[in-house]
C-alpha cells in the first residue's frame, strides 16, 4: 500500500477523535511517515503542552490509529507534553 493510502487513512482515524480535541481547543497533525511505516504526529493548539497529553495520546490518537490502519508500525508525538 502506498505511504499516502496509509496516510489517509490515519487522517480519517484521526478525524474520528479530532472534535474531542478541538473542544478542548486543541488538535493532532500528521508530520510524517517513514517509509518503513512509522508515523510521527504533533499535538497543535492547546493539545502541545496540556499535561493530560500523554494520556490523550495514549487512549485516544494511538488507539484510534492503531485500530484503523494496523500496518503502523510506531507513533511518535514530537512534542508530547511530560509530567
Amino acid at each position: 500500500m502506498k505511504t499516502q493510502e496509509i496516510i489517509q487513512r490515519v487522517e480519517t482515524a484521526l478525524d474520528s477523535i479530532r472534535p474531542y480535541l478541538e473542544a478542548d481547543g486543541g488538535n493532532v497533525r500528521v508530520l510524517d511517515m517513514s517509509p518503513d511505516n512509522n508515523l510521527r504526529l504533533e499535538f497543535v493548539g492547546a493539545c502541545g503542552n496540556c499535561p493530560m497529553s500523554t494520556m490523550t495520546f495514549k487512549a485516544g490518537v494511538e488507539e484510534a490509529i492503531k485500530r484503523a490502519v494496523p500496518e503502523i508500525n510506531t507513533i511518535e508525538v514530537v512534542n508530547l507534553a511530560t509530567v
